[in-house]
């Protein structure tokens, strides 16, 4: 009976291990953790370090590591590359501060929703959902076959290349593309 119990126990162990491990999710290179905060994670993802850059230019580090909840729209150093020349070097500035928090709240969405919310948004709306960012304009959802598709106000489009990141304060979906507001 002993070892009938032991065995369950083990049984259970490696259930419960595997069940923790299937929702950490790989950024960057980097193990993002559920449990830990949205600074905490972006700074390890390779992928995000121009991102982690403008976020601590703007003075936002404190939001982000706050209690939330929040849905991040994540744009990666490819996204930001893609920006013309010189753009993200002028936007770092000090004096650029409040257009450069503009860009980066604008990616930001109070609450938490996860890809499952989004495409339910999306259908409940015929195709096409809003979503009233931080930063206070909207940005617009889409579905383009199973993506998800990010547009701002400028018609700018970014897709979700990695849903469903976990954070203790909120989620981040991975976008490839810098959204701009007007």
């Amino acid at each position: 009976m002993k070892k009938i119990k032991l065995l369950g126990l083990f049984v259970l162990s490696a259930f419960v291990s595997t069940n923790s491990i299937a929702q950490i999710k790989m950024v960057g290179g980097a193990a993002m953790y559920p449990t830990k905060n949205i600074v905490e994670n972006a700074v390890n993802s390779k992928d995000h370090t121009t991102l982690v850059t403008a976020v601590k230019a703007a003075g936002l580090v404190s939001t982000l590591e706050s209690k939330g909840p929040f849905t991040v729209f994540a744009p990666t150093n490819e996204a930001f590359d893609a920006l013309p020349a010189g753009t993200v070097a002028t936007l770092l500035k000090p004096e650029n501060k409040a257009k450069l928090t503009s860009i980066l709240t604008y990616h930001v969405v109070p609450g938490k929703l996860s890809s499952m919310d989004l495409m339910k948004m999306v259908k409940a709306h015929h195709g096409k959902a809003s979503l009233k960012t931080v930063e206070g304009e909207n940005i617009y959802l889409s579905r383009k076959g199973k993506n998800l598709i990010v547009t701002d106000e400028n018609g700018g489009m970014a897709m979700i290349t990695i849903a469903d990141v976990n954070q203790s304060n909120g989620v981040i979906h991975v976008i490839n593309k810098v959204l701009l507001p007007k």
